[in-house]
């Protein structure tokens, strides 16, 4: 976490009113919009002026948090996005440890004088921001967030909006609490979060319980039609063509989890899921017990994340892309079947 020189000199930066801009990865999730808008919140109640840029736009079912609508959404804000990047005293990052991961806006974060603090709990960081708050060990960018308000003594601002902001990002990426990284530390903060105010079943429901009927057909397109299961190498993977989406109205934040109902098959330790996407395969891998899909994605997609869950793509075609996934599963054999 952070050092007491770093905790200083945020003090001293937050001091007084500041232009401070928040950004998060491509195709934002969970946890980048939560601990987007947690942080924002929690800024705006210190009186300084705050805008939330991600690279593109986020899921409809997240959208009830509060300051969603004021989220300005790169893609189609450019010139306005980067002038508010130039002109910031601050620019906080959060959840991506790679300025490549901000897609289109990484030269203008890259070149912007600001004062850069990374907020993250991905593998590898990159060494760009001023100050680096990275933690692979903690569940989600929101459990960060908070403990950098912790840091600077201020959870007694952690208002209701600001509470279920950071439930909904550690909630979503510890899978409703059920992977390892959620420790005991992680339900304290919870405890402290539903005590601020957090509407834990309202959040739920949110986020869990608002699919439209297209999203459920597509996902019964994939379980039924859709699902192939390797048992020699204990993996599964769904795949989804770009016509697929198209007949079943895909939305951004349609496939969102369906890459864990192949992970939930039986004896299955290895899952994928491969989406034809604006001339890219968007690839989402998930593992279960020591199977290293951060490695795989890195060495095999240039992608990464975490040590069971990672993103990656592919500039093959789709029928290209899920044959070199499966002529490489041989080489990982052992691993999968240890």
């Amino acid at each position: 976490m952070l050092s007491i020189v770093d905790i200083t000199k945020m003090k001293e930066l937050l001091h007084k009113k500041k232009d401070i801009v928040i950004t998060t990865h491509l195709n934002p999730d969970g946890d980048a919009i939560g601990s987007s808008l947690g942080l924002y919140n929690f800024l705006l109640q210190k009186k300084h002026k705050v805008t939330v840029i991600p690279p593109n736009d986020c899921p409809d079912f997240l959208k009830w948090m509060e300051g969603s609508k004021e989220i300005l959404p790169y893609e189609s804000n450019s010139k306005k996005a980067d002038k508010l990047i130039a002109a910031a005293d601050i620019l906080f990052c959060l959840d991506f440890n790679a300025l490549s991961r901000i897609d289109k806006m990484e030269p203008a974060v890259a070149n912007a004088k600001g004062f850069k603090v990374l907020i993250d709990h991905h593998l590898q960081p990159q060494s760009f921001p001023d100050i680096s708050i990275s933690d692979t060990s903690a569940c989600s960018t929101c459990q960060l967030v908070y403990e950098f308000i912790e840091a600077l003594g201020e959870t007694s601002k952690i208002t209701t909006a600001i509470a279920n902001c950071l439930y909904t990002g550690i909630m979503t990426d510890t899978g409703s609490f059920r992977f390892d990284s959620t420790t005991a530390t992680t339900h304290r903060i919870l405890a402290d979060l539903i005590e601020a105010g957090a509407q834990k079943t309202y959040i739920h429901e949110q986020v869990y319980d608002t699919h439209s009927e297209n999203r459920m057909n597509l996902l019964g397109h994939c379980l039924a039609h859709k699902l192939t299961v390797l048992h020699d190498y204990k993996t599964a993977f769904i795949s989804l063509s770009a016509e697929e989406l198209e007949r079943f109205h895909y939305k951004k934040g349609d496939t969102e989890g369906f890459v864990n109902y192949a992970l939930s098959v039986l004896h299955v330790r290895f899952a994928a899921i491969f989406i034809e996407r604006n001339e890219l395969i968007k690839i989402s891998f998930r593992s279960k017990g020591n199977f290293d899909v951060n490695t795989f994605a890195r060495e095999n997609f240039s992608g990464g994340g975490h040590f069971n869950a990672a993103g990656a793509h592919s500039e093959l075609s789709l029928d290209e892309t899920i044959l070199k996934f499966v002529a490489l599963l041989p080489a990982y054999k052992n691993s999968l079947l240890a």
